[in-house]
Order: C-alpha cells, then sequence, then structure tokens
C-alpha cells in the first residue's frame, strides 16, 4: 500500500493516479425514456409548474407543432419594449419600476414609487464591516463566488432570517436587490487590489441615484460617469430582469426555495447557477470567442476563413474546444430573441460612435454565419437565432465595464426575478420538488477486503 503522504508539490499526480477510470464510473446510461435537460423529445420543456411573473414567447403550437414566431418577453403582461420604449422617450431610468412590477405584480402609482425608491435608497449600504470581514478577508479571482458568499454572509446580519411569511419575503428580497451592486462593485475592488496590483477604492452608494448610476460611480476608481452611459446600463439591466420561470437559475431558485430553506441559501444558490458557461457566464465566453478569432484569424473580416474558423469552433478544434459557438441559439425563441433584438440596436449606436464597426460587424457575421452551419449540421428545421449574449459582452466592453462584472451585472439585474419567483413557489405551490432518478445499478455482493 502506498504510504506517501500528499503534499501541495506531488498532489497532482497523486489525484491523476486516483481518478483512472473515474468517467467509467460516473457514465450511465441515459435511456429508458429519461427527460434528459428536463426537455420533450421534441425540444420544449417539461413542464413542472405555473406562473404569473414573466413569459417567453418564441413560438406558438399548431396541431402538435411549433411553429417558429418573432421572439417576444412580458413582465408580468407587459411586453418589455414597450417599457424600455416608455423610458426612452422620456428619457428616465426603468429598473427600479421593473423591480416594483415584478415584485408586486403591477405598475406603481407615484407615491407608491416613490416610497419604493426611498427603499432601494435606504437598503444600499452594506451592513457595517461587511466589506472589511466578508469581502477583504478572502478575496475570489471570480466575482460570482464572491457574491454568492456574500449572500450567505448577509444571514448573519439578518436578525428574522428564517421567518418566510409574506412581509419577512418582501423585505429580504428589496434588502437584496438594493445590496447587490454594492457586493459586486466591493468585490471588484477588493480583487483588483489583490489580483491585479491595483490601488483599493471603495465608494459607498449615493442616496438618490438610481441602481445603474450607482454601480457605475461605485465601481470606477474616480466616480465618473456620463447620463447616457448609466441609461444604457439601465437598459441592459431591464432586459436581463426576469425571464419566466423555467431558465436554470430561476428553477433553481424555486427548487431550493420549496424545501422552506432561508432566503439567503436560495438566492445563492441561482447565483452559483447563473454562473455556469451554459447560462450567465455565456456572455464571458462570448468575448473569449471573438478574442480567439481575433488571435487565430487576423483577416477576420474574411466571410470565407471566418466561417471555416466557425467550423472549427464546431468541430472542438478551435477556441476553448468545447464544440460551441456562444451567444448563438435558445430555448425557447427561435427566430429572434427579444433582448438580443434590443442589444444589438445599443450595441451599433455605440459602435458608430467609438469606432468600432468592424467588431460589430464580425459579431453580425458570427450570428449569421453560425446560425447556418448550426442549423445545417444539426438538420434542424426551426430556426435558430442569436440570444442575449451575443451583444450584451461587447456593449459592456464599450462601457468600459471589464469582463469580470459581465456575468455579476446579468445576477444584479436578474436578483429581483429570482426572488419574484421565491416568493411565489412558497405562497402558491407549498410542495418539495422532489423528481425521479431511476436507479440503473446491478445489485453485487460484498467483498471483504482481503479477498478484493
Amino acid at each position: 500500500m502506498n504510504n506517501q503522504i500528499i503534499t501541495p508539490e506531488n498532489a497532482a499526480e497523486e489525484f491523476k493516479k486516483l481518478s483512472g477510470g473515474i468517467k467509467d464510473v460516473y457514465t450511465v446510461d441515459q435511456g429508458f425514456n429519461t427527460k434528459r435537460g428536463l426537455r420533450n423529445d421534441d425540444g420544449t420543456g417539461v413542464l413542472v409548474g405555473v406562473t404569473d411573473i414573466g413569459s417567453v414567447m418564441g413560438y406558438y403550437l399548431e396541431d402538435g407543432e411549433r411553429v417558429p414566431t418573432e421572439g417576444k418577453l412580458y413582465y408580468r403582461g407587459i411586453n418589455v419594449h414597450d417599457i424600455i420604449k416608455e423610458h426612452r422617450e422620456k428619457n428616465t431610468f426603468g429598473y427600479e419600476e421593473v423591480a416594483f412590477l415584478l415584485l408586486f405584480g403591477k405598475l406603481p402609482t407615484e407615491e407608491e414609487f416613490e416610497h419604493f425608491n426611498a427603499l432601494l435608497s435606504k437598503n444600499r449600504k452594506l451592513p457595517d464591516s461587511f466589506t472589511e470581514d466578508v469581502l477583504l478577508r478572502a478575496p475570489s479571482r471570480n466575482i460570482m463566488n464572491q457574491l454568492s458568499r456574500g449572500i450567505e454572509a448577509l444571514y448573519s446580519y439578518d436578525e428574522i432570517d428564517d421567518d418566510t411569511s409574506p412581509e419577512n419575503l418582501l423585505r429580504q428580497s428589496i434588502e437584496l436587490i438594493a445590496r447587490f451592486p454594492s457586493i459586486v462593485a466591493n468585490a471588484y475592488a477588493v480583487k483588483r487590489h489583490r489580483f491585479y496590483g491595483k490601488s483599493l477604492y471603495i465608494h459607498n452608494p449615493k442616496p438618490g441615484l438610481s441602481l445603474s448610476e450607482n454601480f457605475l460611480r461605485m465601481v470606477r476608481p474616480d466616480k465618473t460617469y456620463t447620463d447616457e452611459e448609466a441609461k444604457l446600463l439601465d437598459i441592459m439591466l431591464i432586459l436581463h430582469a426576469e425571464h419566466g420561470g423555467g431558465n436554470n437559475s430561476a428553477f433553481v431558485c424555486r427548487a431550493v426555495s420549496s424545501s422552506g430553506t432561508d432566503t439567503y441559501s436560495a438566492i445563492s444558490a441561482a447565483v452559483n447557477s447563473l454562473k455556469g458557461p451554459l447560462h450567465g457566464g455565456a456572455n464571458a465566453k462570448v468575448m473569449e470567442m471573438v478574442s480567439f478569432i481575433k488571435r487565430d484569424l487576423p483577416d477576420y473580416s474574411n466571410e470565407t476563413k471566418l466561417r471555416e474558423y466557425l467550423g472549427k469552433l464546431l468541430d472542438g478544434t478551435a477556441g476553448d474546444h468545447s464544440g460551441k459557438i456562444y451567444g448563438l441559439g435558445h430555448a425557447v425563441y427561435t427566430i429572434s430573441d427579444p433582448r438580443a433584438v434590443s442589444i444589438r440596436e445599443c450595441a451599433a449606436s455605440l459602435a458608430e460612435k467609438y469606432g468600432r464597426l468592424d467588431e460589430l460587424r464580425l459579431l453580425e457575421n458570427i450570428e449569421r454565419i453560425g446560425k447556418e452551419l448550426i442549423m445545417e449540421r444539426k438538420n434542424m428545421t426551426l430556426p435558430i437565432c442569436a440570444n442575449v449574449d451575443l451583444y450584451s459582452g461587447f456593449v459592456y466592453d464599450m462601457l468600459g465595464i471589464p469582463e469580470d462584472l459581465y456575468t455579476p451585472l446579468f445576477a444584479i439585474a436578474r436578483v429581483t426575478g429570482w426572488c419574484a419567483h421565491r416568493m411565489e413557489e412558497l405562497i402558491s405551490c407549498k410542495r418539495i420538488m422532489r423528481p425521479a432518478y431511476k436507479a440503473a445499478i446491478k445489485r453485487v455482493p460484498y467483498t471483504p477486503i482481503e479477498k478484493r
């Protein structure tokens, strides 16, 4: 028997030996008519619940067949396009109104909105010593992990932490919506200091500012931002605030909530889900993919060469070798993703202003050519579209927002939707989620250690 002590120096080699054959142990036949990924055979999601919060439309059923249609996204029955249009015309911030709408199920009156904004403003500041005790003591290279840990830590600062009454759920939700930007901004400041060797700047939120204004103010060392930048970020937050109960992070939030656990545990779980590169982390993966293309294909305006390279991405022989073209395809949307349509418009106006039209053309070519290649290779009859992630990272980059913050910004927006789904799950469903897994193991006798 090997009695060698595992040390940091030999750990990699020792665990490599231990892991020999481990894939075989965990490779299980997924037959038995299982719904892998909770998807039906036609690609639609398995129906597990009903929600009044958000609605995603990308097709309709006719004689049992899916018929593609332009994508639409509704918050409490209101088309998100109409919300954005109204605030653009009035040159006002809209995310706080969306947060009220999702939480309370209706648009606020002026008096209600003023009161709600005051509550958010009051709760933006983190508890005393929180940044020092939670964020500074154990910085993380990934802000999403730091955000998750920060949310869990807030449990310790809450005197009525486990109370799941509607009024307490609402209080915790408003506090989390208000505090998410502060946790993310401070976690990023700590990362810049610890891992990039930059000076440490911690800025407190300023009362009276919108969420997007406060975030830009806190995350930038000099606290400066323009009204145009803040209004554009506000639109991005509106578009990311909610996406129905079937997306992975909302479903995780509801599944965890169904056990009756506390708000901080459920929302932290949703953050951990969103971090994944197949979910919210895809916006950063798009920018990484673009960097690979620029590195390996200096003349990326050549569509023939770009098509060849995108084929290599799908083959898994280029890029991150995942076999994916990030930013394309969606579980529900077919012809278009309404979020991507709006963000593409924002990207076009910024690209012209900042002289980055060549990069915009690259993304547009990835969208057009990539869709053709994926549909051709998978023999798809239903169209696929660019999703929200294809252009969002590009917009953030032009706003001077670092890649470290792309997915955390998604979480800052989406926490409102998660909190609404948590309340709906606890108030309406009242039953722990318990799906079935078929045990495919064979019965074998126990063998004494001396006979193995």
